[in-house]
């Protein structure tokens, strides 16, 4: 339009129009982006509910993360309030034991502050950012795994906070507000899964223990019912004038299997189920 010599006010029209059509073509990009992250979330919350077992849990949360940011290492730290700090629980995408092992102290780099504060916390260079309190041991772990961005929000449950959920680049990124509020999202998610998730293996144990019991009870239940049993038979016997040989039998039925009856003397009296048997040996005999 400028070389056939349009008026500037033409060329003005088509200039906003050109710059309205890019700002339309824009938004409509970071709808469909954020409509795809919010049909991910959804597919992920739906997932997570499905699951029953704790590491099963943990692992796709991870794996979901590392899907959704697209970063090269996700990871999940849990509070220990016994010992006051947050461990490594489980990672997608790291290549370091010491990375894969290390705990932090409340406080302590990112995950610690996270873990202490609730809030979310980003780094494009962790290892430049001062405000974090850096650790010898942290800092190591983060240099051999070697991450430079990183991003943690707080996995919460109501007013308690058990744990960081991570995202983490092998390179400088600045995390958008987006990016920060998705993970948030999903560390939501998580946490709520994470908590079924415990109270299932709680009551999988608890009915363990429970049958253990009741198995337990049982056992000495039936114990109780056939020395009952076993005794009014006996008792019954001797009063209607059962001799020893009759006990013996008795006693043979009840116990299944031989039996041996001797006087203080060592002097059989009767027998029942069982053979012939040598005579004691002196030391034996002396005993009784």
């Amino acid at each position: 339009a400028r070389e056939a010599g349009a008026p500037a006010a033409e060329l003005a029209e088509i200039t906003e129009a050109t710059a309205v059509a890019l700002r339309i073509r824009r938004t409509l990009g970071q709808h469909r982006v954020r409509e795809a992250q919010l049909t991910a979330l959804f597919d992920t919350a739906s997932d997570l509910a499905a699951l029953r077992d704790l590491d099963a849990v943990l692992r796709a949360i991870v794996h979901r993360a590392k899907l959704l940011l697209g970063t090269d290492v996700t990871y999940l730290s849990l509070n220990d309030d016994a010992a006051g700090d947050t461990y490594m629980r489980v990672t997608d995408g790291s290549v370091a034991e010491a990375f894969q092992r290390v705990r932090l102290g409340m406080g302590e780099g990112l995950g610690g502050l996270v873990a202490q504060t609730a809030r979310p916390y980003a780094t494009g260079d962790y290892a430049a950012d001062t405000r974090f309190h850096h650790t010898t041991t942290i800092d190591s772990a983060v240099l051999d795994e070697g991450l430079r961005a990183i991003l943690g929000v707080p996995l919460r449950l109501g007013s308690r906070i058990i744990g960081v959920l991570y995202a983490a680049d092998r390179a400088p990124r600045e995390f958008t507000a987006g990016e920060v509020a998705l993970l948030s999202s999903l560390a939501d998610h998580a946490a709520i899964a994470i908590d079924g998730a415990r109270l299932l293996e709680e009551t999988r144990a608890a009915l363990v223990d429970l049958n253990a019991a009741s198995e337990t009870i049982r056992t000495h239940s039936e114990a109780m019912r056939r020395a009952e049993e076993a005794h009014d038979q006996l008792t019954d016997l001797v009063l209607r004038g059962g001799g020893a040989d009759d006990v013996a039998a008795a006693l043979a039925d009840i116990l299944d299997g031989g039996i041996l009856i001797h006087d203080a003397d060592g002097a059989e009296l009767a027998r029942a189920r069982t053979g012939p048997q040598p005579p004691p040996t002196p030391a034996v005999a002396a005993s009784r």
